[in-house]
């Protein structure tokens, strides 16, 4: 916990973030935040042990049995930022949050719709306590609208926003996305939303609240589908589409992920043009590289199927290394298909960049976590520690910020507060 003045100088330093939101789509918009200096708080409930954000015990676990300190989800998610504990069903609670509130610059939530105003701390009650507070509320449906009331979990919004009827292959039914990418799509659109309103409170002096959906995030994703529906009357699912391994705009060939002499190890071959593809009939110096009918775009197009299945060919015989020493030296685009273990350990790009970097966890020591794809150089982001343990920062927070004794706090615990 740091003071007004000791903060470390940072793009963000400045802003203080009461951050009751969780899983991936609140957890992941403040912890860029974090990472850029606002001082994020971030409260749970003592009486579920945190489980108002499940990812504290979903997906990847750290060795052993930790109960609700077992997530690597929950630690990535809340690098940086300070954990407090806060129990909303009584009285005492919902004033130290109305006190935390009000020495703080925005508010964010991403639970369903109405569960804020139920607990009494809309964006009405919010304002009443700060004027100029900013207010984030992220749900699956967004707060208004005939769908405010329906539940949402990230295939839902995935369904609904058209994103899962693009994934598969010609002829096959929809695939899905196999994970909660709108989850973090949201996360990205609230961060923005968050930081244009904070730039407006500081011109203006003016707080806002932001309703934001994470199916509308999904939704915003489908732009060329629906032009290619509504412009050219091309349904997206029609004979031979869609394909997750051939993007037809713009139109390349070949274009695609190829396999290689190795066991499930792919090669990826994008030729934009005809100079690359002359440039890959050289390298690859195969005789069906000179048939004239793949000499131009409009004949491998027309071929598209053949000319996959020679050059698939091709790299079955090689190595994802040896495929990408022929290519790479002629200028055509091509690159190994990589694991996630060997970006984060192998890439000397990536290390270089710190794009994963370690950082101390108060119980599991060091620990790797998902850095940020973009470097300041004046104001770059920093990961100092990494996401709290269950109300890991009581103390600092109640008693730093909110100028509570040692034994104020500790009768909060004994009271079911904290």
């Amino acid at each position: 916990m740091h003071g007004e003045h000791d903060r470390p100088p940072s793009a963000l330093g400045h802003i203080r973030i009461c951050d009751l939101s969780g899983q991936l789509a609140g957890a992941g918009a403040t912890r860029v935040l974090a990472a850029f200096g606002a001082e994020v708080i971030r409260i749970e409930d003592p009486v579920t042990k945190g489980l108002w954000d499940i990812v504290r015990q979903m997906g990847p676990k750290f060795p052993g049995d930790q109960g609700h300190e077992n997530g690597t989800g929950f630690n990535n998610h809340n690098v940086n930022k300070l954990g407090i504990t806060l129990n909303l069903r009584t009285p005492r609670g919902k004033e130290l949050l109305a006190e935390i509130v009000q020495r703080s610059d925005a508010v964010t939530e991403n639970f369903a719709a109405g569960v804020m105003q139920r607990l009494g701390f809309g964006y009405e009650q919010l304002a009443a306590l700060r004027s100029d507070i900013v207010y984030v509320s992220n749900c699956g449906f967004g707060q208004v609208g005939p769908y405010g009331t329906f539940k949402s979990w990230g295939p839902i919004a995935q369904a609904v926003s058209g994103m899962t009827f693009q994934s598969g292959l010609a002829g096959q039914p929809p695939a899905g996305w196999g994970y909660s990418y709108m989850d973090h799509t949201g996360s990205y659109m609230m961060g923005i939303a968050l930081l244009a309103a904070l730039y407006h409170r500081q011109r203006t002096g003016q707080g806002q609240w932001i309703d934001m959906s994470c199916t509308e995030a999904g939704a915003a994703l489908n732009g060329p589908a629906v032009l290619d529906a509504t412009v050219n009357g091309r349904p997206l699912r029609r004979p031979g589409s869609p394909s997750s391994n051939r993007s037809a705009t713009p139109a390349m060939a070949p274009h695609g992920i190829y396999p290689t002499s190795e066991t499930d190890r792919w090669v990826a071959i994008a030729c934009r043009h005809d100079d690359d593809w002359a440039a890959a009939a050289k390298a690859i110096g195969e005789p069906w590289t000179a048939d004239p009918a793949f000499a131009t775009l409009s004949g491998r197009l027309a071929e598209q199927d053949r000319l996959d299945a020679l050059v698939a060919g091709w790299t079955a015989g090689r190595t994802r290394q040896d495929a990408v020493a022929a290519l790479r030296p002629h200028g055509v685009p091509v690159a190994p298909v990589a694991e996630q273990r060997e970006r984060i350990d192998d890439d000397p790009d990536t290390v270089g960049w710190g794009l994963w970097p370690t950082v101390p966890h108060t119980l599991h020591g060091p620990v790797k976590v998902d850095g940020i794809p973009a470097h300041l150089s004046a104001t770059d982001w920093h990961l100092r520690r990494g996401g709290p343990m269950l109300g890991e920062d009581n103390h600092a927070v109640l008693g730093g910020l909110l100028g509570l004794s040692t034994s104020e706090i500790d009768q909060l615990h004994d009271d079911g507060v904290i």
